[in-house]
């Protein structure tokens, strides 16, 4: 299965599933390059540093391609209680234990090569994730057959109704002729993918990459042609592209963002809450992890001192929200948040009295220099962050000086994004700034599979999955497989495991909590009209969202066609 790159990265309705406000509408289009073509959409989701040519949907390292050239049986969206949308996939069923899914695929398919698409690409697809280890970031443990070229039989051991939204709306079907004879699909650089979506590659360059529309689209083909996504020095060269009216859709910090109209005329803003702002840890010295923040109160008095409230303020616009050391979404997920948590959400304040008293409880003293240390070892820390993230470095310099209050230091160190990837990948950092990322579906049960299952992890030098903080708790591996066990439906049989896992993680705490993060996406709404909206949230807005992405460039249209 695939999972969400870390962004910049049917329990409720969606308006307590995102916080997304119109912030202000344009009043007619830039006379820039962006405006001078009507049909080509120009990108930038953040991409700082060259790209490197990888359009693998599976690989840590692919720039593109998930949604737009590779495409998923059925489109979940999480910010709505909707049904699963058909994509390559026409109808489904469960057999009444959950150990029996049924897959009907959409006929008259083919491949951007011209190739058929089958059942047999869609059986190929999963067994290649079953065989390599490194693909399987979901713990897929299905058998799947092909009963004939549009019918696939996906049977489990055990009950798995959880995991139906992995297996049908994050697992991009690639062709089995093309990929057959790969060695490591895993991390194998894919540079001509042909696949099923409504996009192929057009151009390739370091500094941007083109998509062209798909003439044989099932679906048709689209009405913006091309769309461009650029990789620019960081959020400043993302705002000023902005203003000059040179990009059409853009993901990350935008200022005066209460004055859209003004300081960006024809473009539209909106901001939603989904993933969470944390400080990750390589928190496991069984694993590897060296380092004074695999001391679980070293962590514990990093979460105390951390003023929440003013780097909101400082590094975010105050477009942040709470957000629960459960990591549960206080919105979407209230009435599952377990009272025997000692906080509910993170306070906004400091504690920096309760975070001394942690460190010295744990056997920490104040050297020569004011900072605590242990055993000869201070409690000195490096904070990796991706080099122009402009936000995100604001917020890792801010985080230091606040936890210089309770005696900690923090050096920020600034890194490529590839860098930023592998070492969270072999687990070679102390502390980054990150965020986790929901599932498929609206249901917590994913992010904890994800991020705090032994499965998904590795020793410090191996590949570990979604799981870089090295964490490994037999009792929450214990709910873990229990919750995969029951009927999502069935509440009251799921509480005792969530709450679980809650109390372990905010005891342990390998990810460090600090804001359920503000996504602010600005588009030209000028230029083109169908955008996803407060009143109409049919996929997540922002530019790196995938499969979502896809789902809006199909629907967008040049403004007055």
């Amino acid at each position: 299965m695939v999972l969400p790159k870390s962004p910049r990265a049917g329990v409720r309705a969606a308006t307590v599933l995102v916080a997304a406000a119109l912030v202000a509408a344009g009043c007619g289009p830039s006379s820039t390059s962006a405006g001078s073509d009507s049909t080509t959409l120009v990108t930038y989701s953040g991409q700082s540093g060259d790209y490197q040519l990888n359009f693998n949907p599976f690989a840590p390292t692919s720039i593109g391609g998930a949604g737009t050239i590779f495409q998923t049986l059925f489109f979940y969206n999480v910010l709505r209680d909707t049904p699963p949308e058909p994509r390559l996939g026409e109808d489904f069923a469960w057999n009444a234990d959950g150990t029996r899914l049924s897959i009907t695929l959409r006929d008259g398919v083919t491949w951007s090569d011209g190739e058929k698409f089958t059942a047999a690409d869609v059986v190929f697809t999963l067994d290649m994730i079953s065989r390599h280890k490194g693909m399987n970031n979901t713990g897929y443990a299905g058998r799947a057959e092909a009963v004939d070229d549009t019918h696939v039989v996906v049977t489990f051991d055990r009950p798995s109704f959880v995991d139906g939204p992995s297996v049908l709306g994050r697992t991009y079907i690639v062709p089995e002729h093309k990929w057959k004879d790969i060695a490591d699909p895993g991390v194998a650089a894919v540079d001509k993918p042909v696949g099923t979506g409504p996009y192929v590659l057009d151009e390739f360059k370091p500094q941007a990459y083109t998509l062209k529309a798909n003439p044989t689209y099932w679906g048709g083909e689209p009405a913006v042609k091309k769309v461009r996504s650029l990789s620019l020095s960081g959020n400043q060269a993302g705002i000023a592209a902005l203003k000059a009216g040179q990009l059409d859709w853009q993901t990350g910090p935008v200022p005066e963002l209460q004055n859209v109209d003004k300081a960006y005329p024809g473009y539209q803003a909106g901001v939603f809450h989904l993933n969470q702002i944390v400080l990750d840890t390589c928190s496991s010295a069984a694993s590897g992890c060296r380092g004074p923040q695999t001391d679980p109160a070293v962590r514990q008095a990093i979460y105390l001192a951390i003023d929440r409230g003013q780097t909101n303020a400082l590094a975010f616009e105050n477009t942040g929200s709470e957000v629960s050391p459960s990591f549960l979404l206080p919105k979407r997920d209230g009435a599952l948040i377990s009272d025997k948590l000692r906080n509910r959400t993170a306070p906004m304040r400091p504690d920096v009295a309760q975070a001394r008293r942690t460190l010295e409880g744990a056997g920490y003293t104040k050297d020569a220099d004011g900072i605590y240390a242990k055993d000869g070892e201070q409690a000195a820390l490096t904070l990796t962050v991706v080099a122009g993230w402009t936000d995100y470095i604001t917020a890792a310099e801010t985080i230091g000086q606040q936890l210089r209050q309770a005696g900690i230091k923090l050096t920020t160190q600034q890194v490529s994004w590839n860098e930023f990837v592998d070492a969270k990948n072999l687990g070679r950092f102390q502390l980054m700034i990150d965020s986790l990322y929901q599932g498929p579906a609206p249901d917590p049960y994913y992010l904890y599979s994800y991020f705090f299952s032994t499965a998904q992890t590795a020793a410090v030098g191996a590949k570990a999955g979604p799981n870089a903080a090295r964490f490994s708790d037999p009792e929450v591996d214990q709910a873990l497989d229990a919750l995969k066990l029951l009927d999502p439906a069935d509440t009251a049989a799921r509480r005792p495991h969530l709450e679980k896992i809650q109390t372990r993680v905010e005891e342990v705490m390998p990810y460090i909590p600090v804001l359920t993060q503000g996504t602010i996406t600005t588009y030209h709404s000028a230029k083109f009209t169908g955008w996803p909206t407060d009143s109409d949230l049919y996929a997540s807005p922002a530019v790196w969202a995938h499969p979502d992405s896809a789902e809006v460039l199909v629907r967008l249209r040049p403004a007055g066609k």
